[in-house]
C-alpha cells in the first residue's frame, strides 16, 4: 500500500478552500515582488484605459472610438389632413406623442400646423432627435429630446441677410416692374404700403415712374428665403420724388419719415386695398346696373380678385359686421373726428372683426366678394364726415407724428446714411446691388 493520500480531494471542504487560497495568495505575493523589482519607473498619472467586453469571434480593439453616431435627416411640407401627430407617428411612441402634443400648447398649439409650411425631422440612431416646423417665415416650433426629455421652443429662423439695392421701372405695372428686376412681386406690395399715403398705386401710376429701395435679403443655405426689413426706398412719379427711411423712435417704435422728419403715416390710407382698378367711381348720378335705376353713388368701386384683403383706412372701432339684402357682407368702421367707413359686398369677415372690435390702420378686416347686389367680385368703398359723404380721392389728411430737435438731428445722421446707399451701382444681374452683408 502507497502512504496517505493528502490530495485535497480527500480533505473537507472548508479547509481545502483555504489550503488552496493560501496557496495561491503566496504565490500571487511573490510574483508582483518579483515584477515590481524588473518593471521601469513611469512617471505621471496612469493613462486611463478602456475597457471593453469582447464580441465572441471577434479580437477587440482597445484603442478603437466610440461607434459614429448615426444620423439622417427627413425634409418635407405638411400635407392637408397632416397633424402633429402624423408627422411624428413614426418616430415616437403613442405616450411620447401625448407628451409632446400636451407641451407644446404652451408655445405653440398643434392645431396650428397649416398645410403648406416646411418641417424637417432630425434622425439619431434612427430615434427622434429634433423636429422643426416653419410657423411662417419668421419663426420655427422645435420640439428637440435632451437628457431624456423633450425640450420645446419657439426660435427666430437663423438667415443669412444681405442688404441689397432693387431697382426698377414702371412699364405697365409695379408687380411687373418688380418681376423685371428679379424679385418677388411681394416686395412691390410692400413698397406700395410704404407710400400708400402719398401715391394712388390704382389711378395715378405713369409709365417712366421709378423705384429704388434699400432692404435685407435673407438666404438659407445659399438659397433666397425672402425679405427682411426695406431700410430706405425712393418713388418716383408723375415728376415727384418721395423718399422713406425705416426709424425706431426714442421707444423702439419702427416708422417710416421723410427725408425731413415727417412721418409717412397718416390718418388715412389712399386706398383700402392695393393693386385693382376703379370700376366705378364717385358720382352724384349713376345707373346701377343690377336695378337699372338712376341713383347717386357716393362710393368707390375696386374691381379685385375674390378673396383679396380689405385693409382698414384708419384706426378705428367696428359699428356693424353684418350682411343685408343690398350689401352684402359689410363692415361699418367709426374713426376720430366724425369720420366713418363702409366696405361692401365682402366673401368673409376677417378673424376677430365684429362690433365693438378695436382696429388698426391697415388691418384686415375682410376679403373681397360678390355678396348682395354685386355683378362680380369687388369693394364698395364709402366714407362720410358727421353723415356726409366724401370722395374719398380727395381726403386729405395731415401726417401723425414728428421728432423733437435732439431725435431729429439723430435721424438726419441715419437717413442720410441710408438714402445714400440707394446710389451704389448695380453690382448684381438684373438690378440688384449687394451693398453689405451680416448674420443676425
Amino acid at each position: 500500500m502507497g502512504g496517505p493520500d493528502t490530495s485535497s480531494e480527500t480533505l473537507p471542504a472548508h479547509r481545502a478552500c483555504r489550503a488552496s487560497r493560501g496557496g495561491l495568495f503566496a504565490l500571487t505575493a511573490l510574483t508582483c515582488a518579483a515584477a515590481l523589482l524588473f518593471l521601469p519607473a513611469r512617471a505621471g498619472p496612469p493613462r486611463s484605459i478602456r475597457h471593453a467586453i469582447p464580441v465572441p469571434g471577434h479580437i477587440p480593439d482597445v484603442d478603437a472610438a466610440v461607434p459614429p453616431v448615426q444620423r439622417k435627416i427627413l425634409a418635407g411640407v405638411v400635407q392637408p389632413g397632416d397633424t402633429l401627430a402624423s408627422l411624428l407617428a413614426e418616430h415616437l411612441s403613442a405616450e411620447e406623442i401625448h407628451q409632446v402634443a400636451r407641451s407644446s400648447r404652451k408655445v405653440f398649439h398643434p392645431r396650428r400646423i397649416r398645410a403648406g409650411n416646411a418641417y424637417h425631422v432630425s434622425l439619431e440612431n434612427g430615434g427622434l432627435a429634433r423636429f422643426v416646423y416653419e410657423i411662417d417665415g419668421d419663426e420655427q416650433l422645435v420640439i428637440q429630446r435632451k437628457n431624456g426629455a423633450f425640450e420645446i421652443s419657439r426660435d427666430e429662423i437663423p438667415y443669412a441677410v444681405r442688404e441689397v439695392v432693387v431697382r426698377g421701372e414702371i412699364s405697365t405695372s409695379l408687380f411687373a416692374a418688380m418681376e423685371a428686376a428679379g424679385e418677388d412681386p411681394d416686395l412691390a406690395r410692400r413698397l406700395a404700403e410704404i407710400f400708400a399715403w402719398e401715391v394712388d398705386f390704382l389711378r395715378n401710376l405713369r409709365k417712366g415712374d421709378s423705384f429704388r429701395m434699400l432692404v435685407e435679403k435673407r438666404f438659407r443655405d445659399g438659397r433666397p428665403c425672402g425679405y427682411g426689413r426695406i431700410l430706405a426706398a425712393e418713388f418716383r412719379n408723375d415728376r415727384k420724388t418721395w423718399q422713406a427711411v425705416l426709424y425706431e423712435d426714442g421707444k423702439g417704435r419702427p416708422a417710416y419719415y421723410s427725408p425731413e422728419g415727417k412721418s409717412l403715416k397718416k390718418a388715412f390710407l389712399k386706398a383700402p386695398l392695393s393693386y385693382t382698378r376703379i370700376s366705378s367711381g364717385y358720382s352724384s348720378r349713376r345707373l346701377h346696373p343690377i336695378t337699372k335705376t338712376w341713383k347717386p353713388h357716393p362710393a368707390i368701386d375696386y374691381a379685385a380678385p375674390a378673396g383679396t384683403p380689405v385693409n382698414a383706412v384708419a384706426d378705428g372701432t367696428v359699428l356693424e359686421a353684418a350682411r343685408n339684402a343690398f350689401n352684402g357682407n359689410y363692415v361699418k368702421i367709426r374713426h376720430r373726428n366724425g369720420y366713418e367707413t363702409m366696405y361692401l359686398h365682402l366673401s368673409r369677415f376677417a378673424r376677430g372683426i365684429r362690433k365693438g372690435a378695436s382696429v388698426a390702420q391697415g388691418q384686415v378686416i375682410g376679403f373681397v366678394g360678390s355678396t348682395g347686389l354685386a355683378t362680380g367680385p369687388h369693394l364698395c368703398f364709402r366714407i362720410t364726415r358727421n353723415g356726409k359723404p366724401l370722395d374719398p380721392r380727395r381726403l386729405d389728411s395731415a401726417a401723425l407724428s414728428a421728432f423733437g430737435p435732439r431725435e431729429l438731428a439723430r435721424f438726419k445722421a441715419r437717413a442720410g446714411a441710408l438714402l445714400a446707399r440707394l446710389d451704389q451701382k448695380p453690382a448684381g444681374p438684373r438690378g440688384t446691388a449687394v451693398a453689405a452683408s451680416r448674420n443676425p
